[in-house]
C-alpha cells in the first residue's frame, strides 16, 4: 500500500514527528511517498529522507491509494488541492494547533496507519466550491474546500456587494466583506463572523457578511445546488478575494460566479471519530468551564 504524505510550512520542532511517521508506515509494510516540498523542510531542518521511502513533485501523480496531512488544516486545504479530480482519500494527522479537520494527531499516528492497513475506516465525501471571476486567475475555475471569500484591505472604505441567487437578487450587502461558506468551511472563518454550523454532509451553502453596516442582515443558508453571482464594488482601487488559502488582489469592480463543485473531496473517517465528536473535544461543547476553572483554585 502507498500512502503519499504531505505538509506545508512545518515548524521546524515537528520535523522529526513526520520522519516517526514515515518510519511508522515502512514497519506496518506500508511505502510513504512523500511530496518533494516536505523532502525539502526535511532535509534543511537535518532530517533526510530515509531508506524504502520515495520522493516525488506530487504524491497524487504516483499512483498513492491515500493521503496523509502532516500539520494543521491550512495543511488539509493544500492537501485536497493537491488530489485534485483523482478521488485519493485524505487523513489528517494534526501536527499543528486546532486541528479541526484532522482525524488524529501524533500520538494516535500508529494507530491509524494500522486501521488504514487494516482497512478499518470509512470514506466521508465533502462537497468543494467552484469560484470564477473574468478578471480572476485568467478565468481559471478555483477550487475550495471551506470557502470564498471577498473583503476589503486594510482600513479601506467597505465593500458593496450585490447578490444573486439562481439568477433572483438576494440583497445588497454594505460590510468588510462577504463570505460564501461549504458545509465544511461553516466552522471556519464563516462561523467566526456569525454563521450556523452546518454538518458536513449538508448539500448546502451559507452566505455570510464580514461586518455588516446594516446590523439586521444576518448569514443565509442556500441549497447546494444553488448559481450565485457575486458584484463587488469598492471605493478603493483594490480588494482582495481569497479561496481556501489562495488570495487575489482584484480591481475595483468585479463580478464573481459561486457554485458547487463537481467534484468532491473524500476525507478518511477512523472508527469512533466523526463530527459531533470533533464539535466536543475541538469546539469543548458540553465543558462547563466553570467548574474547570473552580477546580484549579
Amino acid at each position: 500500500m502507498r500512502i503519499g504524505t504531505h505538509g506545508r510550512s512545518l515548524a521546524r520542532a515537528s520535523i522529526p514527528s513526520v520522519a516517526r511517521i514515515h518510519a511508522l508506515m515502512r514497519i506496518e509494510g506500508l511505502v510513504p511517498v512523500v511530496d518533494s516540498s516536505l523532502a525539502a523542510q526535511m532535509a534543511m531542518a537535518g532530517v533526510p529522507v530515509e531508506p524504502g521511502t520515495e520522493v516525488v513533485d506530487n504524491p497524487a501523480l504516483a499512483g498513492i491509494d491515500l493521503f496523509f496531512s502532516l500539520g494543521g488544516d491550512g495543511t488539509i486545504l493544500d492537501t485536497v488541492a493537491k488530489t485534485g479530480q483523482s478521488g485519493i482519500p485524505v487523513l489528517g494527522i494534526n501536527l499543528g494547533r486546532l486541528g479541526f479537520l484532522s482525524s488524529t494527531r501524533e500520538e494516535g499516528a500508529l494507530a491509524a496507519i494500522q486501521a488504514v492497513k487494516e482497512g478499518r475506516y470509512t470514506i466521508q465525501e465533502r462537497s468543494l466550491i467552484a469560484l470564477q471571476g473574468t478578471d480572476l486567475a485568467n478565468g481559471e475555475t478555483l477550487i475550495g474546500l471551506n470557502e470564498m471569500s471577498v473583503h476589503k484591505r486594510d482600513t479601506s472604505s467597505m465593500l458593496v456587494v450585490d447578490a444573486w441567487v439562481n439568477d433572483r437578487f438576494l440583497s445588497t450587502f454594505w460590510s468588510d466583506g462577504l463570505i460564501v461558506a461549504t458545509p465544511t468551511g461553516s466552522t471556519a472563518y464563516s462561523l467566526s463572523c456569525g454563521g450556523p454550523i452546518l454538518d458536513p454532509s449538508c448539500d448546502a451553502m451559507v452566505i455570510t457578511p464580514i461586518s455588516p453596516h446594516n446590523l439586521n442582515v444576518r448569514p443565509i443558508v442556500v441549497p447546494g445546488a444553488s448559481i450565485l453571482r457575486l458584484h463587488a464594488e469598492a471605493r478603493e482601487d483594490k480588494y482582495l478575494v481569497n479561496i481556501d488559502s489562495r488570495g487575489f488582489i482584484v480591481g475595483r469592480s468585479l463580478d464573481l460566479h459561486v457554485r458547487k463543485a463537481a467534484h468532491r473531496a473524500r476525507f478518511v473517517q477512523l472508527e469512533g471519530t466523526g463530527f459531533f465528536n470533533t464539535l466536543r473535544e475541538k469546539l469543548g461543547w458540553g465543558m462547563d468551564v466553570r467548574s474547570a476553572k473552580m477546580s484549579e483554585r
